[in-house]
């Protein structure tokens, strides 16, 4: 079990200066604490008037964890093999519908020629 001294993240904090042509730079501890490489890509978002910088991956990977408490996996299915299941059955169900409109407009014709 976790203690709280291995759950809790010390807090990092730095100072930096925003140059004319509107470059930052990062300082040193915080990109180590935050894992940042040189050349690496980062992607940023502004929330609550505060500017958050990710790595792309790094927030691939908090997306996949936020979404996957929407996801049930089901042994032994593929979530791509039922994306395709529900695709045909749409599929099947539109064809059964336009069938259905196609006989009553022909239908609909028959009767419009009888009266003419």
């Amino acid at each position: 079990m976790a203690t709280i001294e291995q759950t809790v993240k010390p807090i990092v904090q730095a100072k930096t200066v925003l140059a004319a042509n509107g470059r930052i730079v990062i300082p040193a501890a915080i990109r180590e604490a935050l894992g940042f490489k040189p050349g690496e890509t980062l992607v940023m978002d502004v929330e609550n008037e505060a500017l958050r910088i990710e790595a792309y991956p790094a927030r691939i990977r908090r997306i996949q964890r936020e979404i996957a408490q929407y996801i049930k996996p089901r042994p032994g299915i593929l979530a791509s093999d039922e994306l395709i299941a529900e695709r045909r059955e749409e599929a099947r169900r539109e064809e059964e519908e336009l069938e259905r409109d196609l006989a009553a407009q022909r239908e609909r014709s028959l009767k419009a020629g009888q009266v003419a």
